[in-house]
C-alpha cells in the first residue's frame, strides 16, 4: 500500500514520485491517464500541507498561464490542472528523459546539441512578445531522452515581459547558476538565462555537481573552469567564458547572438599522433634522391584532423621554393589517418656532412603545431687515397728489389753448379715468364679481374729479352742442367711475382685509383725494383740493368706527379663547387 494521493477521479493513477521542494510546497509524480494510458507528469502545489505562502501559490498559477502559451517540442506541453484538498495540480506531458543532473557520460558531439537545442528552446521565448525570461536554468531543469532530444522544464520562476523581469523584493533561482544582476535583485534581460545555460555546460564538461559550481566561482563573480578541461577546444573555452561573464554587457545579448557565435568546430579538437618523430637519411653515393614515410592518426571520435606542412626556415637552405630540397606529398590533407611521403633531394648538399632541418605541421589540434626533426647524412666525395698506394707501391719495390737479388744470386749458384751461369739465368729468365703466366692463369681462373693484363705483359717482356740474348750471341752453349735448374728457379720466382703485382692493382683500384693507372704503377715499380735488385747482385755497370733502372724510376716520378697534380686539382674543384652548395 502506497501513501499517494488518490486522484482516480480525476483519472489519474500515480505510479511514484519524480522529486519534491518540501520548502516551496511542491511535489512531482509520474501518472498514468486511465482514460487512454499515457504517461503524465503531474505537479501537485500542497498549499494546506506545508504552509506555503501566497506567493508560492502565485508562483505556481503563473508557471500554469506560462505553459498553455507555449507550444514548442523543447518543453513539455501543459495538458491539465485541477484542486484537491490538499492543494493546486497542474499536468505536463512526460517525457521519458533525465535531467542533467544524473550522472551520465555525453560524446563531445552530443554536448554541443545539448546546447544548440538549449539555445533553440532560449530563442524561441525570448522571440516571444513580450519575451520570456526562465530563471532558473540548471542541470536539473534541462532533461535529455536517449535520443538526444532536449526538454527545458519547470517554469515556476519564469517572468514575462518587461514590466515583470525587473526588481523584485525576494530573489529566486539556484545560486550557482544566477548571475550576478539576478543575485542583487537588478533588472533581468535575454542575457540573464544565458548565464545559467553556460554555467550547466560548464557542470557538464567538467563533471562537477549542482551543489558544488560554486568552487569555480571566484569572489569578483567570475568562472574559472579551463584548468579541468585542458583538452577543450579554445574556441569552445571562449564562447564560454563569454557566456558566463558576470558583467551583463559583456555577455552575449541573447540567445540568437549566443547561437550564431556557437563555435562551429568540435568540442575537443583532434591529436595528431606520429608513426615516428624523426627521419633519419643516410646516403651511400653523393646526389641521390631518397624518400621514407611518416604516419599521422587522429584517434579523438567526432573528429576530423586537418593538416599543412611546412619546412621549417634554416639559415643556409635557398629561400625560394624552387630549390627546396626537402618536399613532404600531400602538402596538406584532411584526414584522420594519412601516410605522407618525405623527400630528400641531396643532389645541391655538401658530401660528408650531416644535415638537420624541421618540417612543422600546422593543424586544427590543441598543440596547433607539431615538429618532426629530420637528418641527412651525405656520403664522403669519392677521392683516391694515393698516400695508401704510395705505401703500397714502396712496398712492392722493396719485395722486388729482394726477390731479384736472392734470385739473381740462386742463379749464379745453380750455374756454377751446373757449369754455366749464362745457362742458368736463361733457364731463369724463361722461367720467370712461365711463372708469370702461371700467376695470369691461376687469378683469371679464381675469377680476378687483373690476371691477364698484369702478368702476361712481363712474361712476354721476358721472353722478347730472352729471344734477344740468342740472337745477339750472347748465349754461346746452353748446358741443359743449368737451364733446368734456373728455369725451376724462374717458375717459383715468376709466380710469386705475378700473385704479388695483381694483388698491389687490386687494392690501388679499392684506394680509388683508376685500373690502367694502377696495373702501369705496378709494373713500373716492379721493374725498378728488379733492376734495382740485379744491380746490387751484378753491379750498375750492365746495361740491361741501369737502362731499365732509369726509365722506370723516370716514369714514376712523372707518373707520380701527375697523379698528386690531378687530385689536387679535384679537391681544388669541389671546394670550388661546395660554394654553389646547400650548407649543413
Amino acid at each position: 500500500m502506497n501513501h499517494f494521493p488518490d486522484f482516480s477521479s480525476q483519472y489519474y493513477e500515480i505510479d511514484r514520485e519524480l522529486g519534491h521542494n518540501r520548502m516551496g510546497g511542491r511535489v512531482t509524480y509520474l501518472a498514468t491517464d486511465t482514460r487512454d494510458g499515457s504517461k503524465v507528469v503531474i505537479k501537485e502545489f500542497q498549499f494546506a500541507k506545508t504552509g506555503a505562502s501566497w506567493s508560492n501559490y502565485d508562483a505556481y498559477n503563473r508557471e500554469i498561464q506560462l505553459l498553455k502559451e507555449l507550444d514548442h517540442p523543447g518543453i513539455p506541453r501543459y495538458l491539465d490542472s485541477f484542486q484537491t484538498p490538499d492543494g493546486f495540480c497542474m499536468v505536463q506531458e512526460y517525457k521519458e528523459a533525465e535531467s542533467l543532473a544524473t550522472a551520465r557520460s555525453f560524446s563531445p558531439d552530443e554536448v554541443r546539441k545539448i546546447a544548440i537545442a538549449a539555445l533553440e528552446v532560449l530563442v524561441y521565448l525570448q522571440n516571444r512578445i513580450p519575451p520570456v525570461i526562465h530563471r532558473d536554468i540548471k542541470p536539473e531543469n534541462i532533461l535529455v531522452d536517449r535520443d538526444g532530444n532536449v526538454y527545458l522544464v519547470d517554469f515556476g520562476f519564469a517572468r514575462v515581459g518587461e514590466g515583470e523581469v525587473g526588481v523584485s523584493s525576494v530573489v529566486k533561482g539556484t545560486l550557482g547558476f544566477m548571475p550576478p544582476e539576478q543575485l542583487f535583485n537588478r533588472q533581468l534581460t535575454e542575457a540573464s538565462d544565458l548565464y545559467g545555460l553556460g554555467m550547466t555546460l560548464i557542470c557538464l564538461l567538467t563533471a562537477t555537481k549542482s551543489d558544488r559550481i560554486g568552487d569555480l566561482v571566484d569572489i569578483s563573480y567570475r568562472v574559472s573552469f579551463k584548468h579541468l578541461v585542458p583538452k577543450l577546444n579554445v574556441h569552445w573555452v571562449n564562447w564560454l567564458e563569454k557566456m558566463v561573464e558576470p558583467r551583463l554587457k559583456d555577455r552575449y545579448p541573447d540567445a540568437v547572438a549566443a547561437l550564431a557565435a556557437l563555435p562551429a568546430m568540435p568540442l575537443r579538437p583532434p591529436e595528431a599522433q606520429f608513426s615516428q618523430s624523426t627521419l633519419e637519411f643516410t646516403t651511400v653515393r653523393c646526389g641521390p634522391v631518397l624518400t621514407q614515410t611518416v604516419d599521422i592518426t587522429n584517434a579523438i571520435p567526432d573528429t576530423l584532423l586537418e593538416g599543412a606542412w611546412e619546412v621549417s626556415p634554416h639559415p643556409h637552405d635557398p629561400s625560394s621554393d624552387i630549390y627546396r630540397w626537402i618536399s613532404v606529398e600531400p602538402s596538406t590533407f584532411t584526414s584522420n589517418q594519412v601516410t605522407c611521403q618525405v623527400t630528400v633531394d641531396t643532389r645541391n648538399l655538401m658530401p660528408g656532412k650531416t644535415y638537420r632541418r624541421k618540417l612543422l605541421l600546422h593543424a586544427n589540434t590543441l598543440a596547433k603545431t607539431y615538429s618532426l626533426n629530420v637528418q641527412v647524412q651525405t656520403a664522403r666525395q669519392p677521392l683516391p687515397n694515393h698516400l695508401l698506394s704510395y705505401g703500397l707501391l714502396g712496398l712492392l719495390g722493396i719485395f722486388f728489389v729482394g726477390l731479384s737479388w736472392l734470385t739473381s744470386w740462386f742463379a749464379f749458384v745453380f750455374g756454377t753448379i751446373a757449369g754455366s751461369v749464362v745457362s742458368a739465368q736463361v733457364g731463369t729468365l724463361v722461367g720467370s715468364a712461365i711463372g708469370l703466366e702461371t700467376a695470369a692463369w691461376l687469378m683469371r681462373s679464381s675469377g680476378w679481374r687483373f690476371g691477364a693484363a698484369s702478368s702476361t705483359l712481363p712474361a712476354a717482356v721476358l721472353g722478347g729479352i730472352v729471344i734477344a740474348q740468342i740472337f745477339s750471341g750472347a748465349v754461346e752453349t746452353v748446358t741443359g742442367s743449368a737451364v733446368l735448374l734456373g728455369a725451376g728457379l724462374g717458375v717459383v720466382s715468376g709466380t710469386i711475382s705475378g700473385i704479388a703485382i695483381n694483388l698491389a692493382i687490386a687494392q690501388m683500384v679499392v684506394n680509388g685509383d683508376r685500373r690502367l693507372l694502377a696495373v702501369t704503377l705496378a709494373l713500373i715499380t716492379a721493374i725498378f725494383g728488379v733492376s734495382l735488385g740485379l744491380g746490387f747482385n751484378l753491379g750498375f755497370n750492365q746495361s740491361f740493368v741501369i737502362i731499365p733502372l732509369i726509365l722506370s724510376a723516370i716514369v714514376i716520378v712523372a707518373l707520380l706527379a701527375k697523379v698528386q697534380l690531378q687530385q689536387v686539382n679535384a679537391v681544388l674543384t669541389q671546394r670550388k663547387a661546395e660554394r654553389y652548395l646547400i650548407r649543413p
